[in-house]
Parts: C-alpha cells; structure tokens; sequence
C-alpha cells in the first residue's frame, strides 16, 4: 500500500484524537467548574450560623436579611472571593512556571518567589512595624526582587531551566534562614501576627483586601491565559518554539513578569498559601490528560484547593486551622510522590 494510500487513514487518526481529548477537557472543565460553585456556595452557607440558598442569594442582590446580611455580606461572601481569586493566581502562575521550565518541581514555592514575599512581610512585621498595607506592599516587592535575582542568577551563559531551580532553592534556603532569624528576635505579639501571616489565611479578607487581587487577576489573568499557545510550544524547546513563530525572549520575559506579579498580589493578600502553586499543575495534567493547555485547568484545580481547604480547615476539626496549614499537610506527600515519580521516570507536565 502507497504512502499515499495511508495518509487518509493517518489523518483520520489524529483528528479523532484531538477530538477526544478536546472532549475530555470540556468535560474536565465543567466539572471543575461545578465544583467550584458547589463549594463557594457552601462557603456561604455554612458556619456558626447556616443559612438557606434563598437568604445568600437575597444578600448578593443586595436586599437586608437579618443576620445574614453581615455574616454572609461581609464576613463569608469576601472570605470565599479571596479563596477564588488566590485559587487563580497560585494556579496560573504555578503551572506558568513549571511550563515555562518543563519541571514540575519548578513552582513559585519551590524557587524562591514565596521565600522573598514571605521574608519581606516578616521584616515588615517585626523590625518596622508596617500596618496591612505596608505588609503587602512590602511583600509584593520582596516577591519580585526575589524572582529578578532568581532569573539573572541563572541567566548567564543562557536561560536553563535547571540551573533557575537549582539557585531559586538556594535564595529560599537563605530567606528562610532571615525569616527564621527575624522571629527568633522578635515580641510575642509580632511573633504571632508573623506566624499568621506566614502560614497562608483567609482570615483577613476584606473589600480593601481583595480589591488589587482583582484588578490584578482582571489584568494579569488574561494575559497568561492568552499566552497559552505560545506557553505550550515552549515546552518543545526554544530552537523548536523559535521555529514555529514564538518570539522566544519576550515571550518568557512577559510570562515570568505576568505570573510573578499575580502571584506577589496574591501573596501579599492571603499570604503564601503552601503547595496550591505547586500541586495545581500536576494535578490538572492528570485529569486532563496530555497535549492540552493547562492554564485554565490549574486556575481551577487552584480555586477548589484554597476553597476546600479552607472549609476543612473551619469545620472539620474541634479547632479552627489556616488554609495554609490544610494545604501544607496535603502538598508535602504529594511532593514526595511526585519526587518519587520524577527519579523513576524523569516526569514533566
């Protein structure tokens, strides 16, 4: 049989295979999607207090309902809006970067970003004081100069994934170091508001709060979503990508900047809420499945981490425990697993 002969049959093949998998990630995308809604409206409803569907929809129109409008208007309704939007952030921008990197231990936790947010809101706290906003300012600065060092560090004799990893660890050993010194020195009132803050909550959600989040993810999130294409053939390799049309430095240039700062705004917001940036990735590439974009998917799987965790966090223990604390528990083994899973068969994305 000619090669000629074949090609109909090859053809047919591969578009049946995209056709499945772009089915597989509709039904993927609406089921995160329902769940999405299904734990934001029970973060609404349940508490102390619960309350029926019809009194949280008669609050979000905006009609007075005794005791739910404050409960749920401005206690509840800002905590899930925060959950939704750091969900976002973290996803994006942890999937960005192990993307971007082709490793999927190259999250923002792992590489540094985290450690400058976290070091400069613990220096914020304890040695000058600053009020929220002075924190979260503070904290958003040390986030991208941490990110900038990382990068020009590893930059020389050319952009190499692993050597951005190998030092990002590095700049985090030592920012730990600095936070670990800073509260060792520190009162046991700033000692327990950095504590707070470093564990990753939702505690402090407020309008004013959530506000430059959401210009942030309003601005920021379209930008990496648009870039999805681009994104995806950089995982080829730069000599491939360049050859398939991507302008290969300012399109890692503008995917570093856009992913750095949605996640220093998200940060400085809830804190560095551990493994949502790392975990989100992995996780969507598994559900799926391979040669799909992931960044919409990692938003999600993002949102139903932070979201989840914080409602087992409230109501599933006798005491009440951080989002951040909730995921930490569930990202350490799954780090290792995926450590494991790494060493056996060089995984990626």
């Amino acid at each position: 049989m000619t090669s000629a002969a074949l090609l109909p049959a090859s053809v047919a093949t591969v578009v049946a295979g995209r056709r499945r998998r772009a089915r597989r990630r509709a039904v993927v995308t609406a089921a995160l999607g329902a769940g999405i809604l299904v734990l934001f409206a029970v973060s609404l409803m349940v508490g102390n207090t619960v309350y029926s569907p019809d009194e949280v929809l008669r609050v979000m129109a905006g009609q007075t309902v005794p005791g739910a409008s404050f409960t749920v208007g401005e206690l509840r309704l800002p905590r899930a809006v925060l959950g939704v939007l750091a969900g976002f952030s973290f996803g994006v921008a942890g999937v960005t970067f192990q993307t971007l990197l082709r490793n999927p231990l190259a999250s923002p936790d792992i590489i540094g970003v985290s450690s400058g947010a976290g070091a400069a809101a613990v220096v914020g706290i304890v040695v000058l004081g600053l009020n929220q906003t002075g924190v979260s300012l503070l904290a958003l600065g040390g986030a991208v100069v941490t990110a900038l060092a990382v990068y020009l560090l590893s930059h020389r004799g050319g952009f190499a994934g692993t050597r951005l990893i190998l030092i990002g660890i590095g700049v985090a050993a030592m920012l730990d170091s600095t936070v670990t010194y800073v509260l060792s020195q520190a009162p046991a009132w700033d000692l327990q508001a950095a504590m707070r803050w470093l564990t990753g909550s939702l505690n402090s959600a407020s309008w004013s709060v959530i506000a430059p989040v959401a210009i942030a993810c309003a601005v920021l999130g379209p930008v990496l979503l648009l870039q999805g294409r681009p994104l995806g053939l950089l995982r080829l390799g730069d000599d491939s990508a360049s050859s398939l049309g991507v302008s290969v430095q300012r399109t890692r240039i503008l995917l570093i900047l856009a992913a750095v700062a949605l996640l220093a705004v998200a940060t400085a917001a809830a804190g560095p809420i551990a493994f949502v940036a790392f975990m989100s990735g992995p996780i969507a590439a598994r559900l799926v499945g391979p040669g799909t974009p992931l960044l919409l998917p990692s938003a999600m799987v993002g949102i139903l981490l932070v979201l989840a965790a914080d409602l087992v966090g409230q109501f599933a223990f006798d005491n009440r425990y951080p989002v951040g604390v909730i995921t930490g528990v569930l990202g350490a083994p799954y780090l290792i697993f995926l450590l494991i899973r790494i060493n056996r068969s060089g995984g990626s994305l």
